[in-house]
């Protein structure tokens, strides 16, 4: 038998500590003995995974890489162990999620009734917010996020995908004029978002490409849920999922504008966990029954 398990072992917690010396004395062994390991494997591998100098130690892209997608081989070995043991186990305790106000209101707390019948013995703590949160610090076991991911050190599960569409009230059309051209913009309330990383301009198909439109107005909200409830006002035009205004559209309350212009781009939406809690019967729980109903299914 090869020394690959070991390796790896060794090498994701030198990645993990940040130093050699630390992750010998966790794993019992020289410092030595983890540089001949990393080597080792650094020569099967046929890549650098780490930059070592006299005051840091740093992950390569390629060892960035490799330490994410042998984490996920791990997880998934855990998971196919853990479900092994779990396959009578009922799910309970407290399951605490997080999701955006819009995805949390027009479709997550609309299947939780479901969820609730289905796994009677979990509790569920929901809480709505546009901020960004760290599940380790909030005390979350899941986390619904819209849009690209960026915390490689999470699992991800993904629910769907919704596009992004225009829509003002009638109301407000009825008062400005409807826009036939991106470029009619200027004359109107474009609603946009406070938080910080809100971008004051958006996409439209012309012609052959997709060219990114400045919009302004004079109205601003923190989530989208809030900009959601401006449009339905008749305060100005929004620009949301399809999932967030779909039961504004077919009531009447809202209406699509510049059709003609959408250049197709959407967000997908996804579970996020961490590695460690995958096996969680609760979570398990959750993002099957999630994955089975299909929540964007209509959008």
């Amino acid at each position: 038998m090869d020394n690959r398990f070991g390796d790896i072992e060794i090498f994701l917690t030198v990645a993990t500590q940040g130093s050699f010396a630390e992750a010998a004395r966790m794993l019992r062994l020289t410092p030595s003995a983890v540089s001949r390991s990393i080597a080792r494997l650094e020569k099967r591998l046929a890549v650098t995974l780490l930059r070592r100098t006299t005051r840091a130690l740093a992950l390569t892209a390629e060892g960035a890489s490799y330490r994410d997608r042998i984490s996920a081989l791990i997880a998934d070995m855990a998971d196919v162990e853990g479900s092994l043991g779990q396959a009578n186990e009922v799910a309970r305790g407290l399951l605490r999620v997080n999701a955006s106000p819009s995805f949390g209101v027009h479709c997550l707390i609309p299947a939780l009734p479901g969820f609730a019948e289905r796994y009677p013995a979990v509790k569920v703590e929901l809480t709505l917010t546009d901020s960004i949160v760290d599940l380790v610090e909030k005390r979350a076991d899941i986390a619904i996020r819209i849009g690209p991911l960026r915390d490689t050190r999470l699992r991800a599960k993904k629910l769907g995908h919704s596009r992004m569409t225009l829509v003002a009230s009638p109301d407000y059309l009825a008062r400005r004029g409807t826009p036939r051209r991106p470029d009619d913009l200027d004359a109107h309330d474009c609603l946009r978002f406070s938080f910080r990383r809100s971008i004051d301009s958006w996409p439209f198909q012309v012609g052959e490409s997709v060219v990114q439109k400045p919009v302004e107005g004079r109205f601003f909200g923190n989530s989208g849920e809030v900009v959601r409830q401006m449009a339905v006002a008749g305060c100005g035009i929004a620009r949301h999922g399809a999932f967030h205004v779909a039961a504004d559209i077919k009531a009447g309350r809202l209406v699509t504008v510049l059709d003609d212009f959408n250049p197709g781009d959407g967000e997908d939406i996804h579970a996020l966990y961490a590695a460690e809690d995958r096996a969680a019967t609760r979570i398990r729980a959750l993002l099957d029954y999630l994955g089975s109903i299909e929540l964007l299914a209509a959008v």
